[in-house]
C-alpha cells in the first residue's frame, strides 16, 4: 500500500454516521465537539460554515467539500445574524431523525468517522482546523461520491445504508488527495507526500518496514546526495529519516500487539530487530511505554504529532 493508505489502515476510519441534512433557509444549526473527523459536500445551495476559534466565516456553495478534522463546535447557517440552534436539540423535536427536507435550503450529505486505532494525531494533528476542497477540478473528481450518496438517500434501496458509508469513506480519501494536491504546505509526512523524492522515501520505508534501511540507501530511493537528502527529509517531514522509520515501525507494532495476540519476539523480528531488548528499548522511547505494558491495554504517552487535544478526543472516543 501507499503511506496515506497505510495510515488510514492504521487508523481504521469507521463511519458511525453517514447521510444529509439540510440547513434551511431560516435556519442556523450548531453541531458541538466532536470526536475523529467529519467530511462534508454540498450537493445544493449555499450556506455559511463557522468553526470555533478558526477565523472567518466560510461560504460554501453547490459542489464544495469540507473536512472538520480537529473536533471544534461548529455552525452551519443560511444567514449570520440568526441564533443557532442544537443539532440534537434539533433531533429531540422531530423524534431522533432529522429534520424532513423542503428542497429549497443548502442540502449536505457525508459522514463522521471514529478513527479506531490508538493515534489519531499522526494524521489529525497534520491537519487545519477546516480543509476546504473548492477547486473545480477537485469538485468535479468528488461529484460521482457526492451525487450517488445523495441518491442513495433520495431513493432508499436494500442495503443502501452500508453504500452510503462506503460512499463517505470514498469522500473522505479523495478530499485529503485535493488538498495533499493543493500542495497547502506545512511540515509532516501527509505533506511530504506531495514531493515526489521524499514522497519515494517515505514509500520505500512503508512498503518494507523490516527493511536494514540506511540513510544512504533511502537517499539512493530519493535520487539525491546523502546529505541533501538527510537535510531536505528533515525539513519537510520535521523529523530525521530514521527517527521517522522507527516511528512507524513502532505505531505498526503498537496495532499488532493491541490486536494480533502475536509475541513481541515475533513482532520484533518481522519488522527488523532481531534483539527483543532493543525493539522494546525503542518502544517504550516511541510510545512511552513497553511493549507488554502496552499490549496488556495500559495507556501510553501520546505519541509524537499527537496533541494534548487530540488524546484526549481519543481518550473521550474509547470511554
Amino acid at each position: 500500500m501507499d503511506p496515506l493508505s497505510d495510515v488510514l489502515s492504521l487508523l481504521k476510519p469507521r463511519s458511525y454516521m453517514s447521510g444529509g441534512f439540510e440547513v434551511g433557509a431560516t435556519v442556523s444549526v450548531r453541531f458541538g465537539r466532536h470526536a475523529g473527523i467529519k467530511c462534508y459536500a454540498v450537493v445544493r445551495g449555499e450556506c455559511w460554515l463557522v468553526v470555533e476559534g478558526a477565523g472567518a466565516p466560510l461560504r460554501l456553495s453547490s459542489g464544495d467539500c469540507f473536512l472538520l478534522p480537529q473536533g471544534r463546535p461548529f455552525t452551519l447557517t443560511s444567514d449570520l445574524a440568526l441564533t443557532p440552534v442544537d443539532f440534537q436539540e434539533l433531533l429531540r423535536r422531530a423524534g431522533g431523525r432529522p429534520p424532513p427536507m423542503t428542497g429549497s435550503g443548502c442540502f449536505i450529505v457525508g459522514g463522521h468517522f471514529a478513527l479506531a486505532g490508538d493515534h489519531p494525531g499522526i494524521l489529525l494533528g497534520m491537519l487545519p482546523p477546516i480543509v476546504h476542497i473548492r477547486d473545480e477540478a477537485d469538485k468535479a473528481t468528488l461529484r460521482w461520491c457526492v451525487e450517488r450518496m445523495a441518491q442513495e438517500l433520495r431513493e432508499p434501496q436494500p442495503g443502501g445504508s452500508l453504500i452510503a458509508q462506503h460512499l463517505a469513506q470514498m469522500l473522505l480519501v479523495q478530499a485529503l488527495r485535493a488538498h495533499l494536491a493543493e500542495g497547502a504546505g506545512g511540515v509532516g509526512w501527509l505533506f511530504a507526500l506531495a514531493d515526489r523524492q521524499m514522497s519515494a522515501a517515505i514509500t520505500a520505508m512503508h512498503e518494507d518496514p523490516a527493511q536494514r534501511w540506511t540513510l544512504q540507501a533511502l537517499a539512493a530511493r530519493a535520487g539525491m546526495s546523502r546529505s541533501t537528502f538527510a537535510l531536505r527529509f528533515k525539513e519537510t517531514v520535521g523529523e530525521p529519516p530514521m527517527e521517522y522509520l522507527t516511528r512507524w515501525r513502532m505505531l505498526l507494532a503498537g496495532d499488532r500487539l493491541a490486536n494480533s495476540g502475536e509475541p513481541v519476539s515475533v513482532i520484533a523480528l518481522t519488522l527488523g530487530y532481531e534483539s527483543e531488548s532493543a525493539f522494546s528499548t525503542a518502544f517504550k522511547r516511541v510510545m512511552g511505554c513497553s511493549p507488554r505494558q502496552y499490549g496488556r491495554g495500559r495507556t501510553a504517552a501520546p505519541p509524537r504529532g499527537e496533541t494534548e487535544a487530540a488524546r484526549t478526543d481519543r481518550l473521550e472516543a474509547v470511554g
